[in-house]
């Protein structure tokens, strides 16, 4: 039974004054009139690796700040970006698709490195993100986010037409021609000399939350952090020269341009946290692929940024949602970055899919320890040279590539890995061989051969083109390797 209260009665302008009292009080705690869509903040960082963190193992960076999402949410030890460099891994984020429907295998060019050593004439790239693909951001604005971009794109000379409502340094280029101002960037006026990039996109951001805290808001922040060049702060640097060096990690200016990057999430927390707005604002962390092996190591898993083994591929990956998760929590599962679009999807309540690859992690989130069953894949028709100066160079498969033309298949414990070259296939039990130093191919035959049916189909299913043609110029010289110990030789 209602109160009829007419606008003359004694009890209207009390009435209107409790309204107002809790609107405003709803407001202040959510940020937002609409309870069912929090606020949603998306940390992508360039080239971090899966042990760059000091919660995930390393022995020399400090990362307190990106260390109390996890601390606070839940952490996946198995979590995967969706290729082992930066521009198909982002092209996955955004349209949550495997890179056979978008066509962005590689960086540039798919004929990289010298053409003696490359026997098959790789699939063509595509560098520019298609527009028929509906992406993240358009779907969140669609539904009522104000988005915005600041950091690395990669993917177009500029995102906003992808659904962005402001750009803070976004653009085609794939890393920072300076971390110091002046940036000489078209997307991002320069700051006073000296200035670092980290530190001026944290500020954006900060910024740009306080004028739209009113509203459901989306920030996707694409660190260039810690992609190369290596330009830290000085300060940063002389902390880290007085500190002993880890057995695994040790580079004082790589360590100093992680800490840059971990003040500036603490920055934008804390703006988020000043404004009210933590409880109903949902924080992921992760990375595009592994680390850049000139300056840093997975250990113990093999190989580095580029290459298809779990060093090259496996990264951070943590939420935070004090709604929803509680925390402290840990999961095991199999995740990947394509996972991201459904799962904030879910999120906010939104039933279309446009056909998505990946799947919502929100049962996850919520505490369910499975999702059930599924593979992931990866698809590389292409080629990615290294250098000596990689500290992980001897542990590619084929000397003086990162990675050759390949397709990849993670289901349950197991991974195959499939290379065109020469039809080679390689099997490893991740539970029992994280490092992948025992190639089971030639032991497992059956389960072998079970990855390989599942891995063909996929192929299939996606229409995922496999580099067949022989490169005229391909001369076969090669130079000495790291080699996995197969079984049979124990």
């Amino acid at each position: 039974m209602f109160l009829k209260i007419g606008y003359k009665t004694p009890f209207f302008g009390l009435s209107i004054l409790l309204i107002v009292f809790l609107a405003g009080s709803c407001r202040s705690s959510v940020g937002s009139y609409e309870e069912d869509k929090p606020n949603i903040i998306l940390f992508y960082a360039d080239d971090l690796g899966w042990t760059d963190l000091s919660l995930q193992g390393s022995d020399f960076y400090e990362t307190p700040a990106i260390d109390r999402i996890a601390k606070e949410g839940i952490r996946f030890t198995h979590a995967y970006a969706n290729a082992s460099n930066c521009a198909p891994s982002r092209a996955c984020l955004v349209t949550g698709l495997y890179t056979p429907r978008h066509g962005i295998y590689t960086v540039n060019n798919s004929d990289r490195g010298n053409p003696r050593n490359r026997k098959l004439v790789p699939v063509k790239n595509t560098t520019v993100l298609d527009r028929k693909f509906q992406t993240l951001p358009e779907s969140l604005r669609e539904n009522g986010y104000a988005t915005c971009i600041a950091g690395k794109w990669h993917l177009s000379p500029d995102p906003v037409p992808y659904g962005f409502d402001e750009n803070f340094g976004g653009y085609e280029r794939g890393h920072p021609n300076s971390y110091f101002s002046p940036y000489n960037n078209p997307a991002l006026t320069d700051g006073t000399p000296g200035e670092h990039l980290p530190g001026r996109l944290s500020t954006e951001v900060s910024n740009w939350i306080k004028k739209n805290a009113d509203t459901p808001f989306f920030v996707y922040l694409p660190f260039y952090s810690v992609h190369t060049p290596i330009q830290a702060r000085q300060d940063l640097v002389d902390k880290y020269v007085g500190k002993t060096p880890g057995q695994v990690h040790d580079h004082v200016k790589y360590a100093a341009m992680i800490e840059a990057m971990d003040q500036a999430v603490a920055k934008i927390l804390g703006a988020v946290e000043e404004l009210g707005l933590s409880e109903n604002t949902m924080v992921i962390f992760t990375s595009d692929n592994g680390p850049n092996g000139g300056v840093s190591l997975a250990k113990p898993l093999r190989g580095t940024k580029g290459m298809y083994y779990e060093g090259g591929i496996r990264v951070p990956f943590y939420v935070k949602w004090p709604k929803t998760i509680l925390p402290a929590r840990i999961s095991s599962e199999p995740i990947t970055g394509m996972d991201i679009f459904p799962t904030l999807l879910d999120v906010i309540k939104n039933a279309e899919r446009p056909g998505l690859d990946g799947e919502s992690l929100l049962p996850l989130l919520k505490g369910a320890k499975r999702l059930g069953e599924r593979e992931l894949y990866w698809h590389f028709p292409a080629y990615l040279q290294t250098g000596k100066n990689n500290r992980a160079y001897h542990e590619a498969h084929t000397p003086g590539w990162r990675a050759t033309p390949c397709s990849v298949i993670r289901d349950g414990d197991w991974k195959l890995i499939e290379y065109f070259e020469s039809g080679e296939q390689e099997l490893f039990n991740l539970k029992n061989d994280p490092g992948e130093r025992k190639d089971l191919s030639d032991v497992e035959i059956k389960k072998r051969e079970e990855l390989y049916a599942k891995l063909s189909r996929w192929r299939e299913d996606t229409n995922a083109p496999v580099p067949t043609e022989i490169n005229p110029g391909y001369t076969g010289i090669a130079t000495p390797g790291f080699k996995v110990e197969h079984t049979d030789n124990l």
